[in-house]
């Protein structure tokens, strides 16, 4: 929603400010590795760093490089057309920090019900693997919009950091629960909590494990002796799962075995 909140946005912007039918559609929202993301963009290509405070991590805002000259030339008063092949000048640069800094005015509007964002605009590169915005193996968050200016047209994407943009999601959702959701999610919990509370499982106490060579384990009769090695101070052990969680010395209660908990045995230090 708040892509396409920032589309129509940035839509109005570009039509209002260039004087020329503009339009930018969400068409897709996808996670990619920042790796397949800058392989999959085109070279070159214009593409803006962008701080998003408080988010950690760098977003990157990309669209062609024809539209850029065809944003310039109708900027400037031109008719648009055929644009020349070559990076922005001084000047150029200047005029498309500016229409990105608007565009990220309409995108801090966008996402104001998520995170108050402070955008602000770092360098502009023109070769993706110039960017080094992230990790390789980083996931991103890929928006991907078909962008219209005039008569020129292009994919344009935002990328954002996995990592950055998801807790801020998660807290906005739960946020927007409303009190009977979020009672029904409280007692869903509880449930829960209370069913796995009273699942039986499977719980073992044990000597210390005995290693014994194959040949005497095949060896074994009835009325054979095995020595165990458990020191016989030592408590047993208590586990489930193998996770050991408590320990204790064997006993009887009436009629049955059962072993009584003890404290933990310490370690004894070394001199």
């Amino acid at each position: 929603m708040a892509y396409e909140t920032f589309a129509r946005q940035w839509a109005t912007v570009l039509t209002s400010t260039l004087r020329v039918v503009s339009s930018l559609s969400l068409t897709s929202i996808e996670q990619h590795t920042y790796d397949e993301y800058i392989s999959a963009l085109a070279n070159p290509t214009i593409l803006v760093k962008v701080s998003m405070d408080p988010l950690p991590g760098t977003v990157l805002v990309e669209h062609s490089l024809n539209v850029a000259m065809a944003c310039i030339d109708h900027l400037l008063g031109g008719p648009g057309g055929a644009q020349p092949q070559r990076q922005l000048t001084e000047i150029e640069t200047v005029l498309i920090r500016s229409m990105h800094e608007r565009a990220m005015a309409e995108l801090r509007y966008a996402f104001d019900s998520i995170v108050k964002l402070e955008p602000r605009i770092g360098a502009i590169e023109y070769s993706p693997q110039f960017a080094q915005a992230a990790a390789p193996s980083d996931a991103m968050i890929v928006a991907y919009f078909d962008m219209k200016v005039g008569a020129e047209e292009c994919v344009a994407t935002i990328c954002l950091p996995y990592a950055s943009i998801v807790p801020e999601l998660q807290e906005a959702a739960d946020i927007e629960l409303t009190h009977a959701e979020r009672l029904t999610k409280e007692s869903t919990l509880a449930k829960l909590t209370a069913g796995l509370e009273a699942t039986p499982i499977e719980v073992a106490v044990r000597f210390q494990p005995v290693k014994m060579r194959p040949q005497d384990i095949l060896s074994l009769a009835p009325g054979d002796v095995v020595p165990l090695g458990h020191p016989i101070s030592a408590p047993l052990t208590i586990s489930s799962a193998d996770i050991t969680f408590a320990h204790a010395v064997p006993g009887n209660h009436g009629s049955r075995l059962a072993c009584l908990v003890v404290p933990a045995p310490k370690e004894n230090s070394r001199a």
